[in-house]
């Protein structure tokens, strides 16, 4: 899936500037101009990368970056700040508040690509290519084969999708919209109950193995993967 990066930037040159170059290297982008707007755009689907200036109005990316490390919806989204500042102690002021990564203006495009790439790959696991393990659950991105003990689980391209994307966002309920959007993608129209269909696919392929109680319907919300019941 393509990776979504929204932009924090108040200048607005810079903003488009990094519109263009994020679409022309295959992301997918939106873009805020100050601390309400970005605030307003932390939603499902909610963005793989945050790029954030250090200043803006309405607050600052400090700001912003804490209120989404509070956030339990938000934390694990990684953030790269963007600012003019390059006094080693406000590099330390924006990592110490969870940022991933910190580059000074005026930068290239193609370090900045570099360096997004670098942290999409560290706090990715679909991106790593690692084998995910949910309690015996074994998901191989690599050689796309699911395994659990000894025994190989048959399982459609769809449903490996849809497992990869559970496994990879446990505890977490998504409505069938937002498993349309993050699974299909949001080019594709099918409808809702076609993932009540492939739900009921992959618990069948997992069955087995007993690994089916993973997957679990929130009634009225949705579905999650959870290791709780």
């Amino acid at each position: 899936m393509t990776a979504r990066i929204l932009i924090v930037e108040d200048e607005l040159a810079i903003r488009e500037m990094l519109t263009f170059v994020m679409e022309q290297h295959g992301f997918t982008t939106s873009a805020a101009e100050d601390f309400d707007s970005a605030v307003a755009l932390l939603h499902e689907p909610y963005p793989d990368l945050i790029l954030l200036d250090w200043m803006f109005p309405g607050g600052s990316g400090i700001q912003l970056a804490k209120r989404l490390k509070q956030d339990e919806f938000t934390r694990q989204i990684p953030i790269i700040m963007l600012t003019a500042r390059g006094e080693e102690e406000d590099k330390v002021k924006g990592l110490e508040v969870g940022a991933d990564d910190y580059i000074t203006k005026p930068f290239s495009p193609k370090e900045l690509v570099a360096r997004i790439k670098a942290v999409l790959r560290r706090s990715a696991p679909t991106r790593l290519e690692e084998t995910i393990d949910v309690q015996g659950l074994l998901l191989d991105p690599v050689s796309h084969r699911v395994t659990a003990g000894n025994a190989v689980l048959d399982m459609g391209p769809t449903e490996f999708r849809l497992l990869h994307f559970f496994m990879t966002h446990p505890e977490r309920v998504y409505s069938r919209e937002q498993l349309l959007d993050n699974v299909w993608g949001t080019n594709v129209y099918v409808e809702d109950r076609t993932v009540d269909v492939h739900i009921r696919r992959l618990r069948k392929a997992v069955e087995g193995s007993g690994h089916d109680r993973l997957i679990q319907t929130v009634r009225g919300a949705g579905y999650r993967f959870s290791t709780r019941i």
